[in-house]
C-alpha cells in the first residue's frame, strides 16, 4: 500500500460516524481535562481506558489521541487566565500568557494559542504521515536483540532525562518494572509475588496505577493548595480577536514551534514539556521582539503552545511505526492495543492498516474539531473553572474509583488505586518523576518477552544481545547519554571546560 493509498484508506476509516463521534468526544473531554486542575491527560486517558476496551481498537485509539491533544490545548487556558498550568507542558505559557491577561488581552492570547495548536498539530500530522511508514519498513529488519535495546535503552533514557536527578527517575522506573511482574506469568503460568491471594494472580491493573499516581495524588495536592487558588477573569466574545499586529507577530513563532516540537516529539523524554521550554528559549534568543518576551509578548505563548501540540502529535511516530511509547500517554495507548490483542510494532501497518492509517487521518479531523470547537467555547471552559472545589474534587475521586473498579469488577483494584495514590503523593512531594513508573509497568512485559525470544532463538546464549551491530550501537548511545554528567565532570576536572545543563521539570 503506497502512502496515497494509505491516506485514502485512512479517510474511509476516520470518516465513519462512530470514529467522527469518538474523535469529537475525545477532543471535548480532553480539553475539559486539560482546563480543570486535578486531572492531567495521563490520568484522564487512564480513566477512559476501560471505555476504550468496549470499542474496537481503532475507535479506542482515536478517542485517546483526541483526548491527548485536546488536553494539550486545555492546559494553556488555566496558564493564561490563572497563572496556573493545567499540565506540565503549559508551565512556560504562564509567563507571557498571564501578563497578557493582566493587560486585558486574555481573549487574544487564547485565540492565538488555539490557532497555534491547530497549526502545530496539523503540520506535525503531515510529518507523522511521511515518517511513520518509512520507520516501520526499517523496523521490520529488527529482531529481539534490537527491540530489547530500543525498549530497555529507551526506558533508561526516559528515566534519565525526564527531569530531576538520576535517582528521581530510576527509582520510580524500578517500582513500575517490579509491579509489572506481579501476577500469573504468561508463558509458564506460575504465580509471582501473589502471596497466596487469588485476586493478585491477575496482576496490578494499569488503570489503578495511573489514576492513583496522577489523579488521586493530584487531588490531594489541589486540596492542599486550595487557599492559594484564584478565580478566573471573565472573557468576553469581543475580546477574543487578536489585533492585526498580534497576528503578524504570531506566525514566525508558529513555524519555529512546529519544527522544534516535531523533532523533540520523536525522542524519548518529556517531549511536550521539553519542546515548550526549548521553543520559549528559541523565541527569547532569535525573535525580533525578544526584549518584550516575559512581559506579555505574543511570541511567548504562540511558540511554546505550538511546540507542545506538535510534539504530542509526532510522538505517535515511534508508537505506530515500531511500537515504542516515549511518554506515559503513548504507553497507555500501547497498553490498549495489547488488551485488544493487537501486536504493536513495525508490522502494525501491514496487519492492522485500519489502526495505522485511521489514527493518522483522525489527527487531522481532531485538530479541525478542536479549532472549530474551542475558540467559540472559550467562555464555556472559563466557566468550568468556576465549579466549586467541594463539588468538583469528590466527582473526580468518584470517577477514579468507578474507573478502577470497572476494569475487572474487583475491589483489589480500588485498594491499589488508593495505596498508589498515597505513594504518588509522597513521591511528588520528594520531587520524584512519576512517568517512568507508568512506562516501566507498560514496558516490563515487553522487556521480558524480547529477552525470552532472544534466548530461545540463540539456544540460551545471551551473546545475541550484543552481537548485533544495531543493538550494540543503541546501547552505546544509551551509555553515552547516561554518563553525560560523568563526562562533564571529567572535562571540567581535566581541561577546565565548564558545561551547563537545562533543568526541565514535570513529565508527560
Amino acid at each position: 500500500m503506497t502512502t496515497i493509498d494509505g491516506i485514502l484508506y485512512g479517510v474511509s476509516v476516520a470518516f465513519t460516524a462512530q470514529n467522527l463521534l469518538v474523535a469529537f468526544l475525545g477532543a471535548l473531554v480532553g480539553t475539559a481535562i486539560g482546563v480543570l486542575p486535578g486531572l492531567g491527560p495521563v490520568a484522564g486517558i487512564a480513566l477512559i481506558l476501560p471505555i476504550s476496551y468496549s470499542l474496537d481498537p481503532t475507535s479506542g485509539l482515536i478517542m485517546m489521541a483526541g483526548m491527548y491533544y485536546g488536553a494539550m490545548y486545555g492546559g494553556s487556558t488555566t496558564s493564561i487566565l490563572l497563572n496556573m498550568p493545567g499540565e506540565a507542558a503549559s508551565v512556560v505559557t504562564c509567563i507571557d500568557g498571564y501578563e497578557m491577561t493582566r493587560r486585558g488581552r486574555a481573549g487574544a492570547a487564547l485565540t492565538i494559542v488555539a490557532v497555534g495548536s491547530f497549526v502545530g498539530g496539523t503540520v506535525s500530522t503531515i510529518g507523522v504521515m511521511l515518517f511513520a511508514p518509512t520507520l516501520a519498513k526499517f523496523g521490520i529488519l529488527f529482531g529481539p536483540a534490537e527491540f530489547l535495546a530500543l525498549v530497555a535503552g529507551g526506558l533508561l533514557l526516559f528515566s534519565r532525562i525526564s527531569g530531576g536527578s538520576f535517582a528521581s527517575g530510576i527509582f520510580p522506573m524500578a517500582i513500575g518494572l517490579m509491579l509489572s511482574t506481579v501476577g500469573q506469568e504468561d508463558v509458564t503460568g506460575q504465580n509471582r509475588f501473589t502471596f497466596g491471594l487469588i485476586d493478585l494472580t491477575q496482576g496490578i491493573e494499569l488503570v489503578s496505577l495511573v489514576v492513583g499516581v496522577y489523579g488521586v495524588a493530584e487531588v490531594m495536592n489541589v486540596v492542599e493548595s486550595l487557599e492559594t487558588q484564584v478565580k478566573p477573569l471573565r472573557v468576553k466574545l469581543r475580546d477574543l480577536l487578536p489585533t492585526r499586529e498580534e497576528w503578524r507577530r504570531a506566525w514566525a513563532p508558529y513555524g519555529r514551534g512546529t519544527i522544534v516540537g516535531f523533532v523533540i516529539g520523536l525522542l524519548p523524554g518529556p517531549h511536550t514539556t521539553l519542546s515548550s521550554f526549548v521553543s520559549y528559549k528559541i523565541e527569547k534568543t532569535f525573535s525580533k521582539y525578544r526584549g518584550e518576551i516575559g512581559k506579555g509578548a505574543v511570541e511567548g505563548v504562540a511558540g511554546p503552545e505550538t511546540a507542545n501540540n506538535a510534539a504530542a502529535t509526532s510522538t505517535m511516530v515511534p508508537l505506530l511505526a515500531i511500537g515504542l511509547p516515549y511518554g506515559a500517554v503513548t504507553a497507555l495507548m500501547l497498553s490498549a492495543m495489547m488488551v485488544h490483542g493487537v501486536q504493536p510494532g513495525p508490522l502494525l501497518i501491514v496487519n492492522h492498516p485500519e489502526i495505522f492509517w485511521g489514527v493518522i487521518v483522525s489527527m487531522y479531523v481532531g485538530n479541525i474539531i478542536l479549532l472549530i470547537m474551542n475558540v467559540p467555547m472559550i467562555s464555556v471552559w472559563v466557566s468550568l473553572l468556576r465549579v466549586p472545589n467541594h463539588i468538583f474534587l469528590p466527582l473526580i475521586l468518584l470517577m477514579a474509583v468507578i474507573g478502577a473498579y470497572s476494569v475487572n469488577n474487583s475491589m483489589m483494584d480500588v485498594y491499589f488505586l488508593i495505596a498508589l495514590g498515597v505513594i504518588g503523593y509522597f513521591l511528588r512531594k520528594f520531587n520524584f518523576q512519576l512517568a517512568p513508573m507508568v512506562i516501566g509497568m507498560v514496558l516490563g512485559p515487553l522487556i521480558e518477552k524480547y529477552i525470552r525470544e532472544g534466548l530461545f532463538m540463540n539456544l540460551g546464549d545471551p551473546s545475541i544481545f550484543y552481537k548485533s551491530p544495531m543493538a550494540l550501537f543503541i546501547w552505546l548511545v544509551v551509555i553515552f547519554v547516561l554518563t553525560l554528567d560523568l563526562q562533564r565532570a571529567v572535562l571540567d576536572r581535566l581541561f577546565g571546560i565548564k558545561t551547563r545543563t537545562i533543568a526541565i521539570g514535570g513529565g508527560d
